[in-house]
């Protein structure tokens, strides 16, 4: 894999001398979507830009823990353009994972912007500013491409925990060895925190808090990921969509019930020792308390309870405050231009993962190029030559 970070390498217009750059679309998040959306886009010659925060392509898989693997299996995780290298059977580690971004990335020259967080995105009735520091970009288009792990989310109460307990959240955590010694509580019982729970038990007594979710109905593996996440897959991109009257009933059941444990089940967390009690529901005299009256005397704490989605840069003030869920395939009802991929659930239960990923933003390039008038291109293009 190349291992050099991803720089503006495609023919895309940035910022020039003076900071300010007009492109036809900008796509915020380097992540396996706004890649695949570059791909299609740079297929129909589009100037365009991908901003990202992070110093390589891949960080956001790179910072997970460090024995993190992916639930699909290679065959299913590959771009458009370039499959994912390797057994196809076998699931991927985050960093083999971070490293094909990485070069898919160079592979096609996407005009990747690394370290370019954006600190504004404003609209003036006519075509978007994006802002990332002194940098800034007009375009047509924007796409919110920023990945649902956004901001760590922890209950109110951990800061009552005493000083002397180590608390982080699951995108914090790398590996036992940032634990003291003493027993540890994992909080959250879906996957994050059944797999590191799994893992702390080797090296601690570890409880795991919370309501137990369903499971998937086979033994997570390479027998599945040759007979049975097919016919998963299937599903969640064919027929659980937005466009089948099963889909239209069940998406919605669907985003309120918690994600199934997919690897690691609860049979085998109770036989490595891994003890489940009800969920926490705050802290008292130094204790964790537990829906059941029980308090907890915890020498570790990691918060396994999800991310919320936010854009503290977002300035557009006509934006209605539903507007994200006010929308069809990523296209956002209340502000043409602007779209959403990437996003749980955007269109197909499958939205979320690689598969439906792809298949989301050929959707919108394909979007992307009837909407584009000549009247854009000519406004693009006199931007740039002025």
């Amino acid at each position: 894999m190349n291992t050099t970070p991803a720089t503006d390498t495609g023919g895309t217009v940035g910022p020039g001398k003076a900071g300010i750059g007009a492109v036809d679309t900008v796509i915020i998040g380097a992540g396996q979507s706004g890649l695949a959306l570059g791909y299609y886009l740079a297929q129909q010659h589009r100037n365009f830009v991908i901003l990202d925060a992070g110093t390589r392509v891949g960080d956001a898989w790179r910072s997970r823990w460090d024995s993190l693997r992916l639930f699909t299996p290679a065959k299913y995780n590959g771009l458009p353009g370039l499959p994912f290298p390797g057994d196809r059977l076998a699931f991927p580690t985050k960093d083999e994972q971070a490293d094909y971004l990485e070069d898919y990335a160079s592979r096609f020259r996407l005009p990747v912007r690394p370290n370019t967080a954006v600190t504004r995105l404003s609209h003036d009735g006519q075509r978007f500013h994006v802002t990332a520091g002194t940098r800034r970009w007009t375009a047509a288009n924007v796409v919110l491409a920023t990945g649902a792990c956004q901001l760590p989310r922890t209950p109110g109460f951990a800061s009552e925990l005493p000083s002397d307990v180590v608390q982080f959240h699951s995108y914090n955590y790398k590996n036992p060895a940032q634990l003291k010694a003493g027993p540890v509580l994992v909080v959250g019982v879906g996957n994050s925190g059944a797999e590191i729970a799994l893992e702390t038990s080797r090296t601690h007594d570890t409880w795991l808090a919370g309501k137990p979710s369903a499971e998937i109905p086979f033994r997570h593996g390479r027998t599945a990921a040759r007979f049975f996440l097919p016919v998963v897959r299937f599903a969640g991109m064919h027929v659980l969509n937005t466009n089948t009257p099963v889909g239209r009933k069940m998406l919605p059941k669907i985003a309120a019930m918690a994600t199934p444990l997919i690897r690691t089940k609860l049979a085998d967390l109770r036989a490595a020792g891994v003890r489940l009690v009800p969920r926490v529901t705050g802290v008292q005299d130094g204790g964790v308390t537990l829906d059941d009256g029980q308090s907890l005397p915890v020498a570790n704490v990691i918060w396994c309870t999800g991310f919320t989605e936010t854009y503290p840069w977002l300035d557009i003030p006509a934006l209605p405050a539903n507007w994200r869920e006010q929308q069809h395939r990523g296209i956002v009802d209340a502000l043409p231009g602007l779209y959403l991929l990437g996003k749980d659930l955007i269109f197909a239960a499958a939205s979320e993962t690689l598969p439906g990923v792809c298949r989301d933003a050929k959707y919108l390039a394909k979007r992307l190029a009837a909407t584009r008038t000549p009247q854009h291109a000519a406004e693009v293009q006199g931007e740039l030559a002025g």
